[in-house]
Order: structure tokens, then C-alpha cells, then sequence
């Protein structure tokens, strides 16, 4: 897999430091775990967060705190955040490793549901703000002119897109701010996958795209 297009460095720090939103933290895993480069780029900067943290002065601790984390530690242990996650196999080579534990079926089986003839989409509905979607583009066709109220990042499972900012494919990842502003097109033979993480709405240039946008959840 031939990848161009990478996180920038302020999303792999964030994402380092835990703070990045559920469907945002899975979409840049999903490049990291395609992506050779930005693995090496991770553990940089975990390294960098580690060295941080050993610059910080010790802060004394009340005298009953091993006993509020122990037992809070007991109370969570049942949880499904406290538990080990279940590595699942990916049934489609599309799909990596971190997506696929959110999805149980291969791309081509998923339940898409028609934003218009052409354009499909699999809202994953996780927490947070902003939306976690994959978005399936017919070939030749386009997302409308757009640019963002916060940040998009979007990952190319399959096929390829063109737009103001180069040529993205399997693998790539477009990392975007409220600066850009971009048409993405679907420029090869097979309909192109994206797994899109957004933390606030899209800004759509044309009137009656922002007419419908709150049907479609753009």
C-alpha cells in the first residue's frame, strides 16, 4: 500500500495524550494501522509525551488515595471499558483492524443507506460530538463544495478521490481544518470508501444542500 497523504503532527500528539473524540481516535488507528510511517511517527511522540511527563513535580497524594483506586478499580472491573478489547479478524481486506471491531460485516454487506443517487452512507453512531461515518461514492461523482466548522479527517478504504488538495487513496488520510475548503470527487472505476470523523457540522456552500443538511447529517 502506497501511502501519500498523513496525520499532521498536532493530531498524532493529541491523539497520544487520550484527548481526541471516540470516532476521531478510531479513524487515525486505522491509518496507524496501515501506515508504517505514521507508526514510527506515534511512538515518536508517545516518546515525547513520556518525557513530559517524567519534567513534572510530584505532587503529594491524600492519604487514602491507593484505597479510592483500588476501589474504584473493583467497582469498573465488570465494565466493557475495563475490559481486555477482543482482537477481531477483519472479514474484509479493506477494513482494518481497529474498524473492524466496529463493524460485522464486509464493506460490500454493510446496511448503506442512500443520501442521494450515488452517494451511500453507515452512520456508526458513536458518542461525542461530531459525526463517525463511512461515506460510498459512485465513481465520477462528488461530495458537494464544503468547507468545515472544526476538524475532518477522512480515511480512504477503497478506490480514490480527487480534490483541491491532491489525490487520496486506499490508505491515505486527509487531515483537515476550518482553513480548507474542498469538493472531493470520486475519480476511479470502483465507488470510493471513506471512514470520515467530524467534530462539527459541515459548512456547504451551495443553498440547497444546507437546505436538506440537517435530513442527511452532514
Amino acid at each position: 500500500m502506497n501511502i501519500r497523504h498523513h496525520l499532521d503532527d498536532a493530531t498524532l500528539m493529541v491523539y497520544a495524550a487520550g484527548s481526541l473524540s471516540e470516532g476521531m481516535s478510531l479513524l487515525v488507528a486505522s491509518h496507524i494501522d496501515r501506515c508504517a510511517h505514521c507508526q514510527q511517527r506515534m511512538r515518536q511522540a508517545e516518546a515525547v509525551g513520556g518525557a513530559l511527563l517524567e519534567e513534572l513535580a510530584p505532587v503529594a497524594l491524600a492519604p487514602d488515595a491507593l484505597d479510592q483506586v483500588l476501589a474504584l478499580l473493583e467497582t469498573n472491573a465488570g465494565s466493557p471499558e475495563m475490559q481486555t478489547p477482543v482482537r477481531v479478524r477483519s472479514q474484509d481486506a479493506d477494513i482494518p483492524m481497529p474498524l473492524a471491531q466496529y463493524l460485522n460485516k464486509p464493506l460490500d454487506e454493510l446496511d448503506w443507506r442512500t443520501l442521494v443517487p450515488g452517494v451511500r452512507q453507515l452512520d456508526l453512531r458513536l458518542g461525542g460530538p461530531g459525526a463517525t461515518r463511512l461515506l460510498r461514492i459512485a465513481p465520477g461523482l462528488s461530495v458537494p463544495h464544503h468547507s468545515h466548522r472544526g476538524n475532518e479527517l477522512t480515511l480512504i478504504l477503497r478506490g480514490s478521490y480527487s480534490d483541491e488538495l491532491g489525490r487520496f487513496q486506499a490508505g491515505d488520510v486527509a487531515d483537515l481544518d476550518e482553513q480548507i475548503s474542498h469538493q472531493p470527487i470520486s475519480d476511479s472505476g470502483e465507488d470510493c470508501i471513506c471512514l470520515i470523523a467530524t467534530d462539527a457540522p459541515l459548512r456547504f456552500s451551495g443553498l440547497m444542500v444546507r437546505l436538506v443538511q440537517p435530513f442527511i447529517g452532514l
